[in-house]
């Protein structure tokens, strides 16, 4: 039995995200070690992702850390830079479902204004049939209301969907509910899991 559907998260699946390896080649691998030592930069990402505003939560952070001011600053100002390369061969595959007439959802931990932000230079983001992102839903992956959630809005029973997400804590989450899961590694496995499945050809996975 192919799933029904099939959801993708969008950080490390479609979009590279690696704010640590932006800051090495920023300021530096040792400033960048010390500044994350010193600063909850990915609690402040949680924060946004969770529907705080994009620019405020930043800003303030910045201006509560004077020491890092500039640097946390960054994280907003130069945003694009960490939230890239796209990862080619995912957009290939989210298409070549679409293309099919899969139904295609994302299910992402991403901030309101910065997921709106990514959309104008990403065309991709605009393109699922569902969009299921944290900031507009109060709750991040791996809670369980989120995947809750996204069952109670999609109508597909949970062993029907399949799901790909770089984190194992997200896979498991999702797993415990059903869910038939992949965790990515990389588009190469997806792209078989997703033959495997039944949902596309070698040739359209290709």
């Amino acid at each position: 039995m192919k799933p029904e559907a099939v959801i993708f998260d969008i950080g490390n699946v479609l979009i590279e995200w690696q704010p640590e390896r932006f800051y090495d080649s920023a300021i530096g691998a040792d400033r960048r070690r010390a500044m994350f030592a010193e600063v909850d930069l990915h609690g402040m990402n949680d924060r946004v992702d969770l529907g705080g505003h994009f620019t405020e939560t930043i800003y303030g952070m910045a201006e509560a850390t004077p020491a890092w001011r500039d640097e946390i600053r960054m994280w907003h100002d130069h945003w694009i830079e960490m939230a890239s390369p796209v990862i080619d061969r995912s957009v290939r595959l989210m298409r070549a479902l679409r293309g099919k007439g899969v139904p295609v959802f994302s299910l992402t931990n991403f901030g309101i204004q910065s997921y709106d932000y990514a959309a104008t230079h990403y065309d991709f983001l605009r393109e699922f049939d569902r969009d299921f992102i944290s900031g507009h839903m109060g709750v991040i992956k791996p809670d369980v209301r989120i995947y809750e959630m996204l069952e109670a809005g999609c109508g597909v029973a949970p062993e029907r969907l399949i799901f790909t997400d770089d984190r194992p804590d997200n896979i498991a989450m999702a797993a415990s509910r059903g869910w038939r899961t992949h965790l990515f590694e990389g588009p190469d496995g997806w792209a078989a899991r997703l033959v495997a499945e039944g949902l596309l050809t070698e040739e359209e996975a290709a």
